[in-house]
């Protein structure tokens, strides 16, 4: 939890949960899409690269929300400790993930497909 310190304005700590919210959609988001690819994609020989790439989705989801959880409190206390904000040095991995499980699964549909 974050730490007591002096009262922060209202403002920066909604939007600080908001942030928190977008990081736990999108963790969420991710999740659902992985079972959706395990479930619901039929692909013939590909059903084993299909399963990979759903579970690869669906732990990169937990991997957003835990870092979501984590950034809301470096924020947070930061924010209360009239320290500069922490940078984000997750969030270009996170986009090369993302990029990397798009071409995955665009790869295995356009060659089983």
């Amino acid at each position: 939890m974050a730490e007591e310190g002096p009262e922060v304005d209202y403002r920066f700590i909604l939007a600080n949960e908001r942030t928190f919210l977008a990081w736990m959609r999108t963790g969420l988001a991710l999740v659902a899409g992985g079972v959706a690819l395990d479930q619901f994609v039929a692909v013939g020989k590909g059903g084993d690269a299909v399963r990979f790439i759903a579970l690869g989705t669906i732990a990169l989801g937990a991997i957003v929300a835990v870092v979501g959880v984590f950034r809301w409190n470096q924020t947070e206390n930061a924010m209360r400790a009239g320290s500069p904000l922490p940078r984000s040095r997750v969030a270009p991995f996170l986009g090369i993930a993302f990029v990397a499980l798009a071409v995955a699964i665009a790869v295995v549909l356009l060659v089983e497909g």
